[in-house]
């Protein structure tokens, strides 16, 4: 028997979201039925919902939601009902990159998380009139009241914690995190550049004043994000519209370069500038995602001197000890996370899409 529910509905690439019911299927043996709390907007749901990607419509996006258990599924060990869960991405569980802890590599990561709609047997977890729609986003499809959850999207949280300070963490802040403590990994006296100051980049920023690096430069073209960035651990920002960025960062390192840099824009531009940034045996991590196809330059001689390029998936996590960490961090006020969020009540996703579009949001967090 289904649960009906209210979720925001995308009908075709470029449509708005609209609020409509939906039917939940039971729970499967590896499943839970989870109500929203709260729910992040993440810019992967807006490339899904303009077209960008091959994701099945009319169809339920959402991937960084936050709720409460209500019923669990007969094989599911992990959780119980009552229990507060951080929802992220799925995995299978049993290829060799989730055996070895980077279940963000896992052999089947794209059709289960991002373009196949469904369970990974083919079966559907959400429909509309007795008609299938694409679902199964992210093993969550959050953006509704309740979510039929993969048991391995779950992470059991601390109660104490309000879910809608942390809803991001289930994509957007732990990929920004992720860059640097677990590809980065800055030693003494480092030096690490973030280039983009939205929602993944100042999490970067967070992660790196939490580490012995002693030089954090944000780079940006919007001067409120840049001073946002100092708030949060920046020792030095980099207006893009007023200064070259390449000799403002040979000034700032004087002349060394960086040791790291997290690229967050998804331009290729700024990618081929942070590489030419890069110090002697300096990694780049690329988080910010073009549309498919997008090649980039490169000296290759510039690379000779140990430079590293480096892609990133979800901040490289493996989430079941990874988000109660930064749950820890954020309850203790140290990932003051709640500087990037703005709430808007779920019935107002447009406006929290036109606002994240426009840059006046930097994190909207849907709350039921």
């Amino acid at each position: 028997m289904s649960l009906t529910t209210r979720a925001a509905v995308v009908e075709s690439g470029g449509a708005p979201f609209t609020l409509a019911e939906v039917e939940l299927d039971q729970p499967g043996p590896y499943e839970a039925l989870v109500r929203m709390v709260a729910t992040g907007l993440c810019h992967t749901d807006l490339g899904v919902a303009s077209g960008g990607l091959p994701f099945p419509l009319p169809g339920v996006l959402g991937h960084e939601g936050a709720g409460v258990v209500e019923a669990v599924g007969s094989a599911v060990t992990g959780v119980a009902p009552g229990d507060h869960v951080v929802l992220s991405f799925t995995s299978c569980g049993a290829c060799p990159n989730c055996h070895g802890g980077h279940p963000a590599y896992c052999a089947t990561w794209l059709p289960l998380n991002l373009i196949g709609g469904r369970r990974a047997d083919g079966t559907h977890t959400v429909s509309r009139g007795g008609e299938p729609l694409g679902g199964h986003f992210f093993g969550q499809s959050s953006f509704a009241e309740r979510a039929l959850v993969d048991e391995r999207s779950l992470v059991k949280v601390d109660p104490e914690v309000p879910l809608e300070s942390i809803a991001p963490l289930g994509c957007g802040v732990q990929t920004g995190v992720g860059a640097v403590w677990n590809v980065l990994e800055p030693g003494t006296g480092s030096t690490i550049v973030v280039l983009g100051a939205g929602a993944v980049g100042l999490s970067a920023v967070m992660a790196a004043a939490l580490t012995p690096a002693t030089t954090i430069v944000a780079v940006d073209r919007v001067a409120e994000r840049l001073q946002l960035a100092r708030e949060l651990g920046a020792t030095h920002t980099v207006d893009a519209t007023r200064e070259s960025v390449p000799e403002a960062l040979g000034r700032i390192s004087d002349g060394a370069g960086a040791d790291g840099i997290v690229e967050t824009t998804g331009s290729t531009a700024v990618l081929r500038q942070g590489v030419d940034a890069l110090a002697a045996r300096g990694t780049l991590v690329v988080v910010g995602a073009p549309p498919f196809g997008t090649e980039v330059s490169l000296d290759v001689n510039g690379l000779l001197g140990g430079k590293r390029i480096v892609g990133l998936t979800l901040g490289d996590s493996e989430t079941q000890a990874f988000i109660p960490a930064l749950v820890r961090l954020v309850r203790e006020g140290r990932l003051p996370l709640r500087r990037l969020i703005t709430t808007y009540p779920f019935a107002e996703i447009d406006r929290a899409v036109r606002d994240m579009s426009t840059g006046k949001a930097i994190k909207p967090v849907l709350t039921f």
